[in-house]
């Protein structure tokens, strides 16, 4: 397989480059047109309807119409657009695995760790199998905004394309609003016949029978000679490079965890800055400081928290007197 992106998978400071394989293909055998009496190819060319000209691909532009106006987008129009820039596949939020409606999933991509440690990785695989929980993310990919969930198959992590909620259409049939009765009996033996059926599910049993026999059919024109010398002309896809950023693993999961629970208590950042805050610790130490700064994002709403630090921190927070009691102090 060929890496057709790279980047990093984020959640929190957590940083996991990864790079990024289709996990799908297609097995039909490649058709084209021709010419029946002589077998030549039918290919399509590019013509303007104004001036009837060929065009060639460097004199195109995107355009939208509708119906009244055509708003033609430049090269440069569509290079603006910030979201393409981006090489960060950003957690958003961990959800129930089942809270995933499988009409929303569309195309499936093999994530692959792409650092000299795989430990990163390894943790964020290990966490979603152990909490049966789905990240839902949002990345760039091909001059598009995606929003994807990303899941466990394996050893290996899947990320899963999603249809937008505005993509998915509604079921709306009169005939599912008649009011039909289904008889116990009825009920009864539609259950022994799925029975009769029931078996354990192995993809590797199927098969295409169509793709099989025409492939059957192509090479058996082969043999026969019924066949033209043609050219074939394969298009290879690109590979993108980019680079991931290594961080300290432990460092990033704790200064994580503070951030998530100072926003939740609407403190802002301050816990990432007492002294026992990975923050600190990362000053200290001098591994992960320039890191951390540089992935000073929001935290994620998931990050797990842990109530020990926040307690230690109220209780040494000189704002936790309350009056009465200072009044009682000076008067003494």
């Amino acid at each position: 397989m060929r890496a057709i992106w790279k980047g990093a998978l984020t959640f929190g400071l957590v940083n996991v480059p990864v790079k990024v394989y289709s996990a799908t293909e297609d097995h039909d055998m490649p058709l084209h047109q021709v010419h029946n009496k002589d077998g030549g190819r039918i290919r399509y060319q590019r013509i303007c309807e104004v001036d009837g000209e060929v065009v060639p691909y460097s004199d195109i532009d995107r355009a939208y119409d509708d119906g009244e106006r055509t708003v033609v987008l430049t090269k440069e129009d569509l290079d603006s657009l910030p979201s393409e820039r981006s090489r960060e596949i950003d957690v958003v939020e961990f959800v129930p695995s089942d809270q995933v409606d499988l009409l929303t999933l569309d195309r499936a991509y093999y994530l692959e760790p792409d650092s000299a440690s795989p430990k990163a990785y390894v943790l964020l695989r290990r966490t979603l199998e152990d909490t049966d929980r789905t990240a839902i993310v949002r990345f760039s990919l091909r001059q598009k905004t995606r929003l994807a969930a990303l899941r466990v198959r394996g050893d290996v992590l899947v990320l899963q394309t999603l249809l937008w909620a505005d993509e998915v259409r509604e079921a709306s049939f009169p005939a599912l609003d008649e009011s039909v009765r289904i008889s116990a009996k009825e009920l009864e033996m539609s259950a022994a016949l799925v029975d009769s059926f029931a078996k354990d599910f192995d993809p590797e049993e199927f098969t295409d029978e169509y793709q099989a026999e025409l492939r059957t059919l192509i090479d058996a024109k082969l043999e026969q000679g019924d066949a033209l010398d043609t050219a074939a002309t394969f298009g290879e896809a690109e590979e993108e490079d980019s680079g991931g950023e290594v961080i300290d693993l432990m460092e990033a999961l704790r200064a994580s965890v503070e951030r998530s629970r100072a926003a939740r208590d609407g403190k802002g950042g301050s816990a990432a800055k007492k002294p026992g805050s990975a923050a600190s610790d990362s000053s200290k130490s001098g591994t992960s400081g320039k890191s951390s700064s540089a992935k000073s994002k929001p935290a994620s709403k998931s990050s797990t928290s842990t109530s020990t630090a926040s307690k230690s921190s109220a209780s040494k927070s000189p704002a936790s007197k309350t009056p009465a009691k200072k009044k009682a102090a000076k008067a003494s």
